[in-house]
This record gives C-alpha cells, structure tokens and sequence, in this order.
C-alpha cells in the first residue's frame, strides 16, 4: 500500500474540478478578483467563492479583502508531498508490471 501525508486528500479533492483547475490556472498568470474569476468561469460569485474557499482550504489559494473586492492569488502549497505520492504510486505500478512482465517471459520459454 502507497503511503500519503495527511491531507493530500484535500489537495487531490481540490484538484478534481475542472472549475478549480481553471481558476488555478488563471491565478497562474497573476491574481484575480472573485468577480474576474466569476466572469472568466461563466458562474455566480457564490458558485466561485465556493470554489475558492475549497482552494483556499487545501493552501492552494490565498485571498484578500480590500473594500468590497477580494483578491485570489496562488496560495503557498507546492504540491511536494502530491508529488512524491503520485511517484511512490508510479514506482508500484512499474514493479508490479515489471513483475508481469517476467512472468510472461518465463511462461514463454516453457512453452
């Protein structure tokens, strides 16, 4: 069994909207206003914000509110420990194939 970090599910949870990954993307190219990001997803601010706060809950995104505006931009989150557990996954897959794969040979040569 692939050993996690706490609270990668949070992060892969995050990750798993297309809504998300867009706004992620945006905030990719520099922040933006719930009301940019409203206009840029075709959603109500409500259904951003909801989105947001998820982003925001994983360390994803930071926001800040200046008079009635609030500003998203990336949070500080790297996704390190993701990606050390999306490569740990990997290396299990690759030995369980390598694995097959001699297998397959052996049976072959007995043929």
């Amino acid at each position: 069994m692939v050993q996690y970090s706490p609270g990668i599910d949070r992060s892969f949870a995050a990750l798993a909207d297309p809504t998300r990954l867009a706004i992620l993307g945006q905030l990719g190219r520099g922040e933006a206003s719930i009301s940019d990001l409203s206009a840029s997803a075709g959603m109500t601010l409500t259904g951003v914000r909801k989105h947001v706060r998820i982003l925001e809950a994983a360390g994803l995104v930071t926001t800040e509110k200046a008079g009635r505006v609030r500003t998203c931009r990336l949070g500080p989150r790297r996704l390190e420990n993701e990606a050390a557990w999306i490569n740990s996954y990997q290396k299990m897959l690759d030995g369980r194939l390598d694995r097959l794969e001699d297998f397959l040979e052996r049976s072959e040569g007995e043929s």
